[in-house]
């Protein structure tokens, strides 16, 4: 920790003392004037906080919340002064000011009918709108996601050009790529989620406790700004690839709504609810959440999700800035859907996808009322009993604050900071083996031995009308501390045509979780699988109502206790200078520090009267129980710079082109133990603390009056450390990925049309544990992603739909079986009953396509049928909602 500090504190006797050169002693024109006026829409309303300037020398002011503003020291002669602001088109005046001039200049700004002017926050210390930055940046409106009906938010994330989000898993522990940067096993390892700026959590891919599963999407929500590409690796810790930042509302403009949701084919019910106005004296508010009761879209056969958040924040304007605090509370609970057995027939090129007899792929779910309780040992080798009911239960509150402040002579500040206290439960039924019942009666009793039913009922043949059996591993873990701090301060200094931004990251994150799994034998059927009884062919009893082991012994056993803190420190700075009128370019870097230290333990096997019977059956002989006498050390410090630089030139008022080039990285975290990469004393191997990204971009960017489009080429060299729970998989690899994204919107009259393509060609071109795997191309991943949305919007009703759509990929790394592209319709009707009363109706999957985005069996047996484990995107819901807005 001290040489962290004493870094931060080089780092930045460096950049200040640049900072604090005075503008005067910079050449500013002997003579100046000032100028200044209001800001207001064409309804005469003020538009508070935008953003007034001249480019050369940069003289720059933010507007109050009346909407007025000034230019101070303006140096005499012809200046160009642009206004802007979020949701505005930008407006440029030509003005001629002699020193010692009082100029008045008063701005009238037209609504944006679409994002072509929109400012980008998100990876921009100055925030400038698309066509002005060298990123690949895309905004979604509150509106734009009601239209695509999310059933999560890994359903919003497939709207966003360059992303491949696997939305299959249910409410989190989603799998997403950006640009072909692959995933080894699951999560969003190089893919930073943000809420309004700071991270949900710093690291994305924690096994079973993934970034996405403490992030709910309601109305709360004004936009989602995802940014793609090198140029986030400098904005953020552990975000090589990409930022995607879910920005709040604010209450800066008064009004709210009250929704209801229903499904009309499932059971489900949703209340959000938000309301935000401005309440005197500068402050406002903004409150909402939302409350959900049903099943999901997959048939539990129970209540599986039942649960809500609650969001607030209250702000105070100032002449020069602004001061903001925000609370959250999130307790959800909703199912995890893990891989279910799929039927596969033909061959492992050309292979038909289908429902298994007696299971539906699109609708049915591993969960069943039949086992709603979990019994073993807990995190302290007590007997534990869990509700499996639970699924992905995030427990959240949170605190933050945010401040931002025009400190004159150029200088500017702005601080953000939260903590969250994170804790809660991912437990979900997960298929180890699936095959069919002789063949597992014999691998678990032998010759002679028989199946019953809980009730004693005997296994009848071809149960279910498939005759399948699967051992469930039942994924029973505890989240028992997932607290997060971030605090991101920010000095910034402008002077002629350079911007300089200098600031520290500090973060703390804190990884307390206990694998505590046990294993169960269920027959394989979607309207409630069936637990069931082995006896030997002596009549002893291999099982105990339903359980085959205490553990995982099928897998070598997996309980185990992580206990981590992760103490990271990050200095950075950057550098932009519009160097003409048409070009900018900037230059960042960014080192981050980290601390790691903790313990983690595994598991022994003992002998444990579980139910207390006063007996030890044969499942009880065998008991895994967390090794709380024996822990292992984790004590080790990592560093690695990100750097980036870019250019972006203006060809004219609408068009330019930019270019970037980086270097990013993202620590390791929990996968980096229980491997052969952390040491018996706690340190880590070199060179695997943290997985290095470089990438270079070139993209061209137009903007017209009724249409956008932009397109960027990219290559990425990616190096991956990583570890996978269900195949006992570790990973040591480089990667090489190259494609070309493309993405654009259009809106003509009534009619508006938005879409996106990314076409990518990714390859191992490295691994050092398996050197057959080289020249693969990585599993899952496909060579285009699409999405197309057109709508139709009169002056009381709307009504689209979306195509989301991927190319066929690879099952495995073996590069045998292919998963089939697909692509799946939504569609969506808005009905304006009255003023301010929409009705809606939004069906997700009309056509009840099959896409299958991960398998855990990478080949099959040819031209016969196969049952794979594999996961699926939901089939066809359609939903009601009724919205009052106000």
């Amino acid at each position: 920790m001290k040489k962290s500090l004493q870094l931060v504190v080089l780092i930045l006797m460096g950049i200040i003392p640049h900072l604090l050169i005075p503008t005067e002693s910079l050449g500013q024109a002997a003579g100046s004037g000032k100028i200044s006026g209001r800001v207001t829409s064409k309804s005469g309303e003020a538009v508070p906080f935008a953003t007034v300037y001249i480019l050369q020398p940069a003289v720059n002011a933010a507007a109050d919340t009346g909407g007025n503003y000034i230019l101070k020291r303006v140096p005499a002669g012809t200046h160009k002064v642009v206004a802007s602001f979020l949701g505005y088109k930008k407006q440029t005046q030509e003005v001629t000011i002699v020193a010692d001039q009082n100029l008045s200049l008063d701005f009238v700004l037209d609504e944006e009918g679409s994002v072509t002017n929109e400012v980008i926050v998100t990876g921009n210390l100055n925030p400038k709108t698309a066509l002005e930055s060298s990123i690949s940046v895309s905004t979604i409106k509150e509106s734009q996601v009601n239209e695509t009906a999310p059933r999560s938010t890994a359903e919003i994330l497939r709207s966003i050009p360059g992303l491949k989000s696997e939305a299959s898993a249910g409410e989190g522990n989603t799998n997403i790529t950006v640009r072909g940067v692959p995933i080894a096993t699951g999560g969003s390892k190089f893919l930073l989620l943000q809420e309004d700026g700071l991270p949900i959590l710093q690291f994305g891919d924690i096994a079973f406790g993934t970034a996405d599963i403490f992030m709910r999407a309601d109305n709360t929500i004004s936009r989602i700004e995802a940014l793609r590409g090198g140029s986030a690796s400098t904005m953020a810790s552990n975000s090589p690839a990409g930022i995607i930042n879910f920005i709040s509302k604010t209450g800066k403009t008064a009004g709210g709504s009250v929704a209801t949701t229903v499904g009309v084919d499932y059971n489900n019910f949703r209340t959000d609810f938000e309301y935000g106005a401005p309440i005197g004296n500068g402050w406002s508010m903004h409150a909402g959440g939302f409350y959900r009761l049903g099943d999901g879209p997959r048939r539990t056969n129970f209540t599986s999700s039942n649960g809500g958040q609650f969001k607030a924040n209250l702000t105070k304007e100032f002449d020069r800035g602004y001061a903001r605090i925000y609370v959250k509370f999130l307790n959800d609970r909703t199912p995890a859907y893990m891989p279910m057995p799929i039927e596969v027939s033909g061959t492992n090129a050309s292979p038909t996808w289908s429902s298994a007899s007696g299971f539906s792929a699109l609708t049915g779910a591993l969960q069943s009322p039949n086992l709603l309780n979990s019994i073993g040992t807990g995190p302290d080798g007590n007997i534990r009993r869990s509700n499996v009911g639970d699924g992905i239960n995030p427990v959240s509150s949170a605190i933050g604050s945010e401040f931002s402040f025009d400190l004159g002579e150029g200088y500017s500040i702005e601080n953000k900071n939260r903590f969250s206290f994170n804790s809660g439960n991912f437990i979900a039924p997960f298929p180890a083996q699936v095959t069919d019942a002789a063949t597992m009666l014999n691998s678990i009793g032998g010759a002679g031995a028989r199946l019953t039913y809980l009730d004693g009922g005997a296994y009848p043949a071809n149960a279910n009308g498939n005759d399948l059996l699967m051992r469930v591993h039942m994924f029973d873990t505890k989240l028992n501390n997932f607290n997060n701090f971030s605090n991101d301060l920010t000095l910034s200094k402008s002077f002629g045509r350079t911007n300089i931004h200098a600031g520290v990251y500090k973060a703390f994150q804190t990884i307390s979780m206990s694998w505590l799994w046990a294993s169960y034998l269920m027959d394989v059927n979607d309207k409630g699988g069936r637990l069931l009884n082995v006896n030997n062919a002596a009549g002893t009893s291999l099982t105990d109502n339903g359980l085959l082991a205490y553990g995982t012994p099928f897998w070598g056993n997996l309980h185990r206790n992580y206990d981590t803190q992760y103490d990271i420190t990050a200095p950075y700075a950057n550098v932009e200078v519009n160097v003409t009128d048409a070009l900018t370019v900037d230059l960042g870097g960014r080192w981050d520090i980290g601390k790691v230290y903790g313990t983690y333990a595994g598991a022994n096997i003992k002998q444990v009267d579980v139910n207390g019977d006063g007996q030890i059956s044969v499942a009880e002989q065998t008991v895994e129980v967390i090794d709380n006498t024996k822990v292992n050390p984790v004590n080790y410090n990592y560093d690695y710079l990100s750097y980036s630089a870019g250019a972006n030139y203006r060809l004219t008022e609408n068009m330019a082109v930019f270019g970037r080039y980086s270097q990013g990285a993202r620590a390791n975290a929990d996968r980096l133990l229980f491997g052969p990469y952390v040491r018996p004393d706690g340190s880590a191997v070199d060179g695997l603390k943290a997985d290095v990204i470089t990438q270079a971009e070139a993209g061209y960017k137009l903007r017209k009056a009724h249409y956008t489009i932009n397109a960027t080429a990219f290559l990425a060299n990616i190096n991956e450390q990583n570890y996978e729970a269900t195949t006992q998989l570790t990973v040591n690899r480089a990667y090489r990925s190259f494609g070309l994204e493309l993405d654009g919107m259009a809106e003509y009259g009534n009619f508006s049309l938005r879409g996106g393509l990314t076409l990518t060609n990714s390859k191992i071109v490295r691994d050092e544990i398996n050197s057959a795997q080289e020249g693969k191309t990585p599993r899952r991943q496909s060579p285009y992603i699409f999405q197309i949305m057109p709508s139709y919007k009169s002056k009381a009703h709307s009504v689209g739909f979306s195509a989301i759509g991927t190319g066929p990929s690879f099952a495995q790394d073996n590069n045998d079986l292919v998963m089939p592209g697909y692509a799946y319709i939504n569609a969506f009707v808005n009905i304006a009953l009255t003023k301010g009363l929409t009705l809606s109706f939004n069906a997700n999957n009309i056509f009840n396509q099959i896409g299958i985005t991960e398998s855990e069996d990478g080949s099959i047996v040819e031209n016969q049928r196969n049952i794979v484990r594999a996961r699926s995107i939901a089939g066809r819901t359609i939903s009601s909602s009724l919205r009052f807005s106000f």
